[in-house]
């Protein structure tokens, strides 16, 4: 039997998320294919491969486990771009661990275990309109926003927060977590404002907190 990974996209909607793992599941099981562990995609389409955990995990997984193919949904999850999304292909593909793409049915790699070269240039496309698709999205909320801020201007309409609003101490520590660990670690202010990019201001406010 075949030993297999799912790659899901988590999304917001918990039962979409479900509905992703049990369709991939339920289809590796008709053809035969074992299951070993399943990797959930959460992330900011801005981070690099490099800053995704679950692909970093992915690769080391499938190298040291013997893995046959990686199982996913939609090929638009593989990476933020098309460059990002082929370079996590390459190096599945360095490890003759075949690539399935259950919507389109595609296998970047054949039976013998060699690139498949149709596969690859249908994968390229549809990672190419999926960039297309986020970039229009993307200019969409921009001119959108840009819209919106002019209409308020012209209205007198004051954006933001209110000025009463304050955070609670559980959601500093839930949007700081990363400075909050250094902090714990003894760093020093400015040094964790260099890492995190935080002002020192917010920093400090997080230490009296702890």
């Amino acid at each position: 039997m075949e030993k297999v990974v799912i790659l899901a996209r988590v999304s917001t909607d918990k039962q979409e998320y479900e509905r992703q793992i049990t369709e991939l599941a339920e289809y590796c099981r008709k053809m035969g294919w074992e299951v070993v562990r399943i990797f959930a995609n959460k992330v900011s389409g801005a981070k690099t491969n490099e800053e995704r955990e679950e692909i970093q995990e992915l690769i080391e997984f499938v190298k040291t486990h013997q893995i046959q193919r990686v199982v996913c949904l939609e090929i638009s999850r593989m990476g933020r771009n098309t460059l990002e999304a082929l370079k996590v292909i390459q190096l599945l593909n360095e490890h003759k661990v075949s690539l399935y793409v259950k919507n389109y049915n595609l296998e970047t790699l054949d039976s013998e275990g060699k690139v498949n070269p149709v596969a690859s240039l249908i994968c390229t496309i549809l990672l190419e309109i999926a960039q297309m698709e986020r970039l229009t999205i993307k200019e969409r909320m921009a001119s959108g926003r840009k819209q919106y801020i002019e209409k308020c201007r012209r209205e007198g309409i004051k954006m933001g927060r209110p000025e009463t609003y304050r955070k609670s101490i559980e959601e500093y520590k839930k949007q700081y977590q990363k400075e909050i660990s250094l902090i714990r670690k003894g760093l020093s202010l400015a040094n964790i404002s260099a890492i995190t990019g935080t002002s020192i201001n917010t920093i400090r406010k997080l230490r009296s907190i702890l």
